[in-house]
């Protein structure tokens, strides 16, 4: 068996060909989209420099250099793009898909994963960040309300004077789709300060203190 390496401890060449590989395992057409960006968007860059003030060897010098920057850029933000596209496919359908995207939410925001939990692995996480409180369910609509529903009881109960959002994700009415998650908790806005978001993380801690300790192992795994 293939020893994994924490994606911490690599270089940033090696993260890039890492996310590389296991992009494409999902999105074959990638490498085509890139070499097409950077083909199209080089041969635009390299117009506009031509035709800039100039001429002689200079020009055409700068002409290339400026088109193989512009090609590079557009090939990296297609590449950015398609492979966080295939990073939500990935996580489409496993168990802590919603917890895995919420941990691109990094400085000012606190993920704290599965919360609560049915025998069925629906499960709730928390967010703590600029909109306040952010109850997150994935799993079977109908279990989730309750469990929902009783999260923001014990919340509001240490945090009344804050707010507390719920979210449930999913395909259906009302739910928010995997792959919009992230964008979703940041539009919810800026309601409470940073300040104010120690307090909030102080009184959640004794609410977590009084929580189960031991989670069902499978709420535990890592999609592959």
């Amino acid at each position: 068996m293939a020893k994994q390496i924490d994606p911490a401890k690599m270089s940033r060449r090696q993260q890039i060909v890492e996310t590389f590989r296991m992009s494409k395992e999902v999105d074959r057409a990638l490498p085509w989209w890139m070499l097409g960006a950077f083909l199209v968007f080089g041969a635009i860059g390299f117009g506009v420099f031509w035709i800039l003030p100039g001429s002689g060897t200079f020009a055409l010098v700068m002409a290339i250099v400026g088109g193989l920057l512009v090609g590079l850029l557009a090939m990296m933000i297609v590449f950015s793009r398609r492979a966080q596209r295939a990073a939500y496919a990935r996580l489409e359908g496993q168990l802590g898909a919603a917890a895995r995207a919420l941990t691109m939410l990094r400085r000012g925001w606190q993920l704290e994963e599965m919360i609560g939990f049915t025998k069925q692995q629906d499960m709730v996480h928390r967010v703590v960040g600029p909109p306040g409180i952010v109850l997150v369910g994935e799993g079977n609509p109908s279990r989730l309300r309750p469990l929902l529903t009783s999260e923001r009881k014990k919340h509001e109960r240490v945090a009344a004077e804050f707010p507390v959002h719920e979210i449930v994700v999913g395909q259906g009415e009302g739910q928010v789709r995997l792959p919009d998650l992230v964008r979703h908790v940041r539009k919810l806005g800026r309601q409470v300060k940073p300040a104010e978001m120690t307090d909030i993380l102080y009184r959640l801690k004794a609410l977590d203190a009084q929580r189960p300790k031991i989670p069902p192992p499978a709420a535990r795994c890592r999609p592959a």
